[in-house]
């Protein structure tokens, strides 16, 4: 997959790289009048913590995704107890523990499963509300994380 160059970015990613200061290469402050001088428009503006929040609609639209898609099976890992319960005593079926447990586990794997694709099958786009299914939001989005870890991986190697 490419970087990407072309693409518009997402309104709560940062808009510039920050470059870490070496702390040899502090800046002198040649006067005091000269520190307190407000920043020129032609610099970019620092990223605020507001700017770089996920909007409200896009984290509800994670949250409704995220809620059925892991919610539901979670429920079901935790109603298979109750249900072998039920089955070893009132039907007096005998279910090894094994095979609940493993049911059981199973579910609880789709509910973590259901996390990570609710979060990324939905659009992170604040004015497009995406798919039913979220397939073509899913791809986008794991593009772009596997993006920005070989970046960040690279980065920690220089």
């Amino acid at each position: 997959m490419s970087d990407e160059p072309s693409r518009n970015p997402l309104p709560f990613e940062p808009s510039q790289k920050r470059k870490k200061k070496s702390k040899s290469q502090a800046k002198p402050v040649a006067n005091k009048a000269k520190a307190k001088s407000p920043a020129k428009p032609d610099q970019p503006k620092a990223s605020t913590p507001e700017s770089m929040t996920i909007p409200d609609q896009v984290s509800k639209r994670m949250v409704r995704r995220m809620a059925l898609l892991c919610g539901i099976p979670t429920a079901l890992g935790m109603l298979s107890f109750v249900v072998s319960y039920l089955a070893v005593v009132n039907l007096e079926i005998e279910l090894p523990n094994v095979a609940v447990v493993l049911v059981s586990m199973g579910f609880f794997g789709l509910g973590v499963l259901g996390l990570t694709y609710g979060v990324l099958s939905a659009s992170w786009e604040e004015d497009s509300p995406g798919t039913l299914l979220g397939w073509q939001e899913f791809t986008t989005n794991l593009g772009r994380l596997t993006s920005a870890w070989r970046e960040a991986r690279e980065a920690k190697k220089s």
